[in-house]
């Protein structure tokens, strides 16, 4: 997908933009959202009437984790499909005429009685989902990626900064973010721990997670194709956004600015079905001569190890290694034992809900998350652009790019 230099916009603007990206990534180290520690009063025990916007095996999983906080009532359910929200509807007690199908089933349950809702969508739809639901007064619990493209990625800032000025909670769902290890370690690099930063190393290596979606993407019908979302470029953002953003999430965090540029190759070594790639390879550059490179692939690895979600950053006096669900730790001269996070993924999520439930009590609206996800979101539409056009491309060209990625989505019902 051909991203255009930015030929139209000013030096001026092309320095606002940074500026204000800069702002805001750099706004915290971790997610500013309200510990379940720090709450006070007896709101905190407060239900609030929740909506689920993706009804299929993340969204029923993260349910159920809503359900198990206790703060939560599951009381409005969408999805495209009518077996999946059906299925949804019978085991969370969500009644026929809470359970709604289609494109726009969403906008229905939206015109219901719920206080916020939570989108477990394929990415494209995130968007428009979000600033529906902040437009109809609902705070906002988003899956992660944001989007697949940046005018997605700036109608989500767009959309966070209406919440916190409507008074209403935007949380971007990433478990990282809120482990105490990794923000421990993070905390450490950013106050000096291993120096002046040298390189940095992100990694995405596993098999293909979407082999599951073949035989739908196969049978050529539009719901087959949605069903196979995770093969759609247009509907995922390929693997570099859908996938790999943990990894690059983690490597956006560590260095807590954009890079400048990237240049980048892969291609589908493996996959034989969909438009996704099943490999990447780009290296980030950074202010300071840091480089980041990064590496993904979804096929047999044949025992290789590692494989996984990991970060290194070097730096002059330490390194720090962080893998998802693995080790987090700091060697050299400030040495952090840190230790593993083999619960990341749940416990992430319900960390995120907690918080989510606790913001929404005590108005915790700055809604820090956003800026953060945003810019992680524009790393993996830099690298993959560049990757796709095998040439340098350069964070302010992201910034101004209006491409979109447009699924096919005739024949679906409304």
């Amino acid at each position: 997908m051909a991203i255009p230099p930015n030929d139209a916009g000013s030096s001026r603007t092309r320095a606002v933009s940074r500026r204000r990206f800069f702002a805001g990534a750099g706004a915290a180290a971790a997610y500013s959202v309200i510990r379940p520690g720090l709450v006070r009063g007896s709101t905190a025990n407060a239900k609030v009437n929740l909506g689920i916007i993706g009804c299929g095996g993340r969204g029923t999983w993260i349910a159920n984790l809503f359900q198990q906080h206790g703060g939560y009532n599951l009381v409005g359910a969408a999805d495209y499909f009518q077996d999946r929200v059906d299925a949804f509807g019978e085991k969370y007690g969500v009644p026929p005429g809470r359970r709604f199908t289609g494109l726009s089933g969403y906008r229905r349950m939206l015109e219901q009685p719920v206080d916020a809702v939570a989108i477990i969508t394929p990415p494209y739809f995130h968007p428009e989902q979000a600033a529906n639901a902040v437009a109809a007064g609902k705070h906002v619990y988003l899956a992660k990626p944001v989007a697949v493209d940046t005018p997605g990625c700036k109608t989500i800032e767009q959309s966070g900064a209406q919440a916190t000025t409507s008074r209403l909670c935007f949380l971007v769902d990433f478990q990282t973010r809120v482990n105490p290890l990794f923000v421990e370690a993070v905390r450490r690099v950013h106050a000096g721990a291993i120096g002046q930063f040298a390189f940095g190393e992100a990694t995405y290596h596993g098999d293909d997670p979407f082999l599951g979606q073949v035989d739908n993407y196969q049978s050529g019908s539009p719901e087959g194709r949605l069903r196979a979302w995770g093969l759609s470029r247009e509907l995922s953002g390929d693997i570099i956004t859908e996938q790999n953003i943990h990894a690059l999430d983690v490597a956006s965090w560590i260095m807590n600015q954009p890079p400048l540029r990237a240049y980048g190759t892969g291609g589908r070594k493996y996959r034989g079905v969909g438009s996704c790639w099943d490999t990447f390879s780009v290296t980030f550059h950074y202010p300071g001569d840091v480089g980041v490179t990064f590496s993904s692939r979804q096929f047999n690895g044949h025992g290789t190890r590692p494989e996984g979600i990991r970060n290194r950053m070097f730096g002059s006096e330490g390194v720090l290694e962080t893998e998802y669900g693995g080790q987090v730790l700091i060697r050299g001269k400030q040495f952090f034992r840190g230790g593993k996070t083999p619960r990341i993924y749940e416990e992430g999520a319900v960390g995120n809900i907690a918080a989510f439930h606790d913001a929404i009590q005590h108005g915790g609206c700055t809604n820090a998350t956003v800026a953060e996800s945003v810019r992680s979101n524009l790393l993996t539409i830099l690298g993959r652009t560049a990757a796709y056009q095998g040439r340098v491309v350069t964070w302010d060209e992201i910034l101004a790019s209006d491409e979109r990625l447009v699924p096919d989505l005739k024949g679906l019902a409304d």
